[in-house]
């Protein structure tokens, strides 16, 4: 008689936690969230709260701690500040309202001003790109600063590494940060920071997961901005982590499947811009402030060389005018998804995406289709094959809706991953200005709010065609992907792909 009436208590008390968790999870979870990610996370409590509840209260939020709040809400203060007397643009930009109108935007939201750029090309070739990098670490004479989302020291890799060591025995100043979960997962994480002191560079890990030291953060956050600045003159930035095409994985190997990638080589004021950033994320991990006021953007052009006997101006196509937009958690009010929707909307004629993982919210989805449906050509470039199960489908859900309003789909030939990123509109139209966005950032959720992310706008010059080459380069090995063909897959893809799409919006 007692067992019965303890057992009845028990699931009495479990009731009403089960029910009291449920009512509280209706009025807490939807707050500052879309209706997307309120929904999934809701669904998840409702459905199973033993585990929703914890995942919720672990990744429930996508805001960072007080400390680095406190250090974004200081940098930005401090980027209006020095940056006060900078224009919005130099005066040798055109004048198109919509443009100047973006550029405003950009720079309200982030603080950054569009400057001028020299333009030193576009590299796509894995390799040859690490061998550019090791060429301008080794031309370094004062500093390097390096941060990259994924580092591993292997045998392709290990001549970027080799670079560092022998600037640092010049005497050059090298600093180095890597994220620390997006690279512990690859054969030499263990030794990789006892290598990079043995050989005097100075690093950290990025969003460090160090709760016993009071610094417990969103375990799921990520660092995933891709820079390499050089005395203040050079900076390299675009998609390539430093580690083998492979990313070292058996299976990978295996299927010979191999990262595609582009960086962009860039001298002029941009590089300020580049290492203001750097200087914050740098103060985030190490407490250590840099001195950067010496290279504060400025409208002057520099010469292509960097010795007085031979200098020589850059060639007017190479002068580009370009904007940094950083984003991630310390932005609340996501500057890289607001300016990937105002250069879908400006477009006229043409619009090329290219992104490996492709995974819109609402508003990217309908300005997208809404584009399709004011007679812009859309072309998305994607991996036929995404290199991870749960984005390959949760992407491909939203094939249905972008083919049917017309957007051309082009899926890179597995077993390679189409891992570049960028966006062009207008390239070669009369009826608009041309734009552009090339970067660290995916055109998914996940970048929008969560990932600390790089992206750089270009407003004129060469960069834009190169990258409409690039885009076209990619298409001509694509195969593109019909309506009639996507209408013919299973009830099964259909079903996997609609779960894996409900999992992307639990932010």
């Amino acid at each position: 008689m007692t067992l019965q009436i303890d057992l009845e208590l028990w699931q009495t008390i479990g009731l009403i936690i089960d029910y009291s968790i449920k009512i509280i999870a209706i009025g807490v979870v939807p707050e500052g969230r879309r209706p997307s990610s309120s929904t999934a996370w809701l669904l998840t409590i409702l459905l199973l709260p033993v585990v929703g509840l914890p995942l919720f209260l672990l990744m429930g939020s996508p805001y960072i701690n007080r400390r680095r709040h406190r250090i974004q809400q200081e940098a930005n203060a401090m980027v209006e500040d020095v940056l006060t007397e900078v224009p919005d643009q130099p005066p040798e930009a055109y004048t198109d309202p919509e443009v100047q109108s973006l550029i405003r935007q950009n720079r309200f939201l982030t603080g950054n001003p569009a400057v001028a750029g020299i333009n030193h090309g576009l590299l796509a070739d894995y390799d040859a790109t690490i061998r550019r990098m090791c060429e301008a670490v080794d031309a370094a004479e004062e500093y390097i600063y390096v941060q990259i989302y994924i580092m591993a020291w292997d045998s392709t890799t290990d001549q970027f590494y080799r670079a560092l060591e022998r600037a640092v025995q010049r005497g050059v100043s090298v600093r180095l940060l890597f994220d620390q979960v997006g690279s512990w997962k690859y054969p030499g994480y263990l030794s990789l920071g006892r290598k990079l002191r043995r050989i005097g560079v100075d690093w950290y890990v990025m969003l460090p997961l160090k709760p016993w030291r009071g610094r417990f953060r969103r375990p799921d956050l990520r660092n995933h901005r891709k820079m390499l600045i050089i005395d203040g003159r050079v900076g390299f930035m675009g998609s390539l982590n430093m580690i083998d095409r492979s990313y070292l994985v058996r299976r990978n190997q295996r299927a010979g499947r191999q990262w595609v990638d582009v960086m962009v080589e860039l001298s002029g004021p941009i590089v300020a811009s580049m290492e203001g950033l750097f200087a914050v994320d740098w103060y985030s991990e190490s407490d250590e402030t840099l001195d950067i006021t010496r290279h504060t953007p400025n409208l002057e052009l520099p010469t292509r060389q960097g010795t007085e006997s031979d200098a020589t101006p850059p060639e007017e196509s190479e002068r580009n005018v370009v904007q940094l937009v950083p984003s991630g958690p310390g932005y609340t009010t996501e500057p890289n998804l607001r300016m990937f929707n105002s250069i879908v909307h400006h477009a006229k004629q043409r619009l090329i995406l290219c992104s490996p993982y492709f995974i819109p919210d609402e508003s990217l989805l309908e300005s997208v289709t809404t584009a399709c449906y004011r007679g812009v050509e859309v072309e998305l470039l994607v991996s036929e094959q995404a290199d991870q199960f749960m984005v390959n489908h949760a992407q491909s859900s939203y094939y249905q809706a972008l083919l049917e309003a017309g957007v051309r789909i082009y899926q890179f030939p597995k077993p390679y991953v189409l891992h570049t990123k960028f966006l062009i509109a207008d390239p070669d139209s009369p009826a608009g200005q041309p734009l552009g966005v090339i970067g660290s950032s995916n055109m998914d959720i996940r970048s929008f709010g969560l990932n600390y992310e790089v992206s750089l706008m270009i407003t004129q010059g060469d960069l834009l065609q190169q990258l409409q080459e690039l885009g076209e380069n990619y298409q001509r090995v694509s195969r593109e992907l019909t309506l009639e063909e996507w209408n013919r897959r299973g009830l099964l893809r259909r079903y996997i792909d609609n779960v894996m799409r409900l999992t992307s919006a639990l932010q």
